[in-house]
This record gives C-alpha cells, structure tokens and sequence, in this order.
C-alpha cells in the first residue's frame, strides 16, 4: 500500500472513530493540588493543563469527535474545555461533548471506568462511530492514535491496548500483560502485587496505558453484560479486560511518540514529585517533550496576556530568568529566577530569589523572598520575607512536603481564599 493511500486509510478510519476522555477522577496522589480541580484539570508546562495533551492528540490524529466524561470537582476543567476547545465545526460533524454525571441511569455517579462510558451509551449509539477509542485524560504525550485504530483494523481486533514497557517496581501501578509473538494478549492482571516481567527480562513489565481501542457494537454488547453482572466494579482494568481474554481477540499496541521514538516520552504525572519533575524537564536545552513542534501542536486555551517583562538592571536589583520557561503576563521586578517554571500572570518583586520552583498561573512573590524547589498554587501570594525549601522541619508546620522534599505551597496554606476558578 502506498504512503497515499495508507494515509487516506487512517483518515477514513479516524473519520469513523469517536474518542473518549475518562477525565473524571481527583488524583489523590497529587495532595492540594486536586483539592479544587480534578486531575485533568491541573495546569502543567508553563501554559496548558493536563487534559489538553490528550486532546490535542485526538485532533492532531485527525479524531474530531470526542466525548470528556467528568465528575470530580469539574468546574476548571469544564470551563477550560468550554472557552479553549470551542473551535470545532459543528456543521461538519465535528465536537468536543462535556458528559458528566447526569443520572443518565440509575445508579447515579460513575462507579467505575467501565460504567462512566457505559452510561452514555445511548449517547455513542447516537453519533454512530465504527471505532471507539478510550482514553486517560491525566497522562502527558503525544501520540498518534490514527496508527492504533489501523493496527486493530488490520488484526482483525476485538480489543486493542496501548502499551509500554515500564520498570517491574513501577508496574505494581498499571495494568500487567503477557503476550503471544503475535502481540495477542494472553493474561492481564491489574495493579498485581507482583508483577509478571516480560519473556528474557526479569526487570521490566508490558504495562497498558489505559488506552483502548474497541469496535463499537462490540464494546456496547460488553459493557451491558458488565453491568447486568451483580459483583462487578465496572472497571475496565479489573473486569472487562480480564472477562474478554480468552474468548475474543484482544491485541496489544506498542507504544510510539510521534516522532517514532520507542518507547516513547510518556508521563504520569499523578505525584508532587512527578509533576514537579516533569516539568522543569520541559527546561532541558533538548527535553523529551518537545513543545515547540509545529507538526504536533499542543492546543489550549490561554487568555490574552501581554509579553512577560524583565525590569530593573542594577547590580543588586536585576529582573533576570535563567534556565527557565516564563509564559505571557510574567513579571520579573528586579529579582532572580532560576531553573524554574512560570506560568501565566507571575508577579516575582525586588530582591527575591527563585529556584527549581514551578509557579502556577496569577501568583505573586513579594520582595526578599527566598523560595527552593516549591510548587505554587494558582492564585498564592507569598508574602514579603518569606522563606520556603531551605529548612525542611519549619516547612513542614505550614505547608505539604514530598517524599524527594517538594514543598507544595497553596493560597489556603498561606490562609488565603483564592477567588478565581481554579
């Protein structure tokens, strides 16, 4: 087949597909952060949230018809949706869908992965797609799911799962498969206590990346025999992946970055520690993530701010940004930033000092303060004076300390009340 007409193949194909964003959940792990937002809500790399790799991904793989299934603290995430995704063509078919909870059968909330797309199946069944792709709207990568859908075309596939390889101590957190030569899978374990490692490896394990691939009539029949099964907790890790094993042909899909790199750049990002981490990578000289791709942008909404500003250039009071990522709105007055991250509308005054630190949008530092591997809220303001990151005993009084010593920082921590959406 030639390159045109494998092309126009996957087109065809995502054409027919219609994806899914499982974007429901709080993140626990990630502490005050998802105290007011749910997970996918959360902002990440300097001017996005987490919910808009995954989406980008859908329109960048040509998927114009997606479906966000909400419930936790929702509204940051629905409002983001709502005014930096409204650029879809209604008239040609194409759609962002918010879903939340809505009572759409009776058991009320989601109560489970498998039970969020389950209840709004009358909805799927509505808009007809041939292919229905499922996806976790709290991972940050970029992929094309255009190749998936045609591996599943192409075996023949009931089920397809992306996949990676992921160190044996982590995989205690994924869904755990083994497969034929033929990439079949043969046995799934969700979040087993001991992992099965690959065949000739005892130090990696193929974990799924909670991204599926059904045909949609076959998914339909799936998720009803799910929930007419009374002990179910309708999740697709530990019920649905494990009850179509033997019986149907379920495939699995490794997993490619964009520029064909394998494995991939792929990030959970559900800790304070890996958040933290994951973006002051986004820093490096060449990072992973490239975010600077014009071939695979990341689309979101970002509200018209004007360029961010250095000022003052005295020797003890010079506006300076060094080995960082400062977004629209940013003003340095006089003071020092050092392999950090800013987002939108940072204030940073005279005579402070920050380093390894990953601001969030609308905060501001106030003068002569010292502040060491932090993450700031949306909406803190960090008095004048203030300390944070050199002594861990007295951070730990007011405010939240991870494992690798991250100090996560929130307005209600500094006893304010943020009063925008978070």
């Amino acid at each position: 087949m030639s390159d045109n007409n494998n092309t126009r193949f996957v087109s065809r194909l995502t054409r027919d597909s219609l994806a899914l964003i499982l974007a429901g959940g709080r993140g626990s792990r990630l502490k005050q952060l998802t105290d007011w937002r749910a997970k996918p809500a959360v902002p990440f790399g300097g001017k996005f949230r987490i919910i808009d790799f995954p989406l980008s991904n859908c329109i960048n793989s040509g998927i114009r018809r997606v479906g966000i299934l909400t419930q936790y603290k929702a509204h940051s995430l629905m409002r983001h949706v709502q005014q930096g995704w409204g650029f879809m063509r209604g008239e040609l078919g194409e759609f962002v869908e918010l879903l939340p909870a809505s009572q759409r059968t009776e058991q009320g909330w989601y109560t489970g992965t498998a039970d969020a797309v389950y209840q709004n199946i009358d909805i799927l069944r509505n808009h007809g797609p041939k292919y229905i792709v499922i996806l976790a709207g709290d991972h940050i990568y970029k992929m094309d799911y255009g190749e998936m859908i045609a591996n599943h075309v192409e075996k023949n596939a009931d089920m397809t799962i992306g996949c990676l390889s992921v160190p044996l101590e982590e995989a205690k957190a994924f869904g755990v498969m083994s497969v034929d030569v033929d990439r079949r899978i043969v046995a799934f374990d969700e979040k087993p206590e001991n992992p099965n490692p690959m065949p000739g490896r005892d130090d990696i394990a193929l974990a799924s990346m909670g991204i599926y691939v059904f045909n949609a009539e076959f998914l339909y029949e799936q998720l009803i025999k799910d929930a007419d099964t009374p002990d179910s907790t309708n999740d697709f890790g530990h019920d649905i992946i494990p009850s179509l094993i033997d019986k149907y042909k379920v495939v699995a899909f490794p997993y490619k970055d964009v520029q064909g790199n394998d494995p991939g750049y792929w990030r959970d990002v559900g800790t304070i520690d890996a958040f933290w981490s994951a973006n002051l990578e986004l820093i490096g000289v060449t990072p992973e993530l490239n975010l600077y791709d014009d071939d695979w942008p990341i689309w979101t909404y970002q509200a018209q701010q004007p360029p961010a500003k250095f000022v003052f250039d005295d020797e003890e009071r010079r506006g300076t940004a060094v080995d960082s990522m400062v977004s629209g709105g940013c003003i340095i007055s006089g003071a020092t930033v050092r392999h950090s991250v800013l987002f939108s509308n940072v204030e940073v005054h005279s005579y402070t000092t920050i380093e390894d630190c990953v601001v969030l949008p609308d905060v501001s530092v106030g003068r002569n303060c010292v502040l060491k591997k932090v993450v700031l809220d949306k909406g803190c303001v960090v008095p004048e004076g203030t300390v944070i990151g050199l002594d861990p005993v007295a951070d730990a009084e007011k405010y939240e300390i991870s494992p690798e010593g991250v100090v996560l920082v929130t307005p209600e921590m500094l006893g304010q009340n943020y009063r925008y959406v978070r």
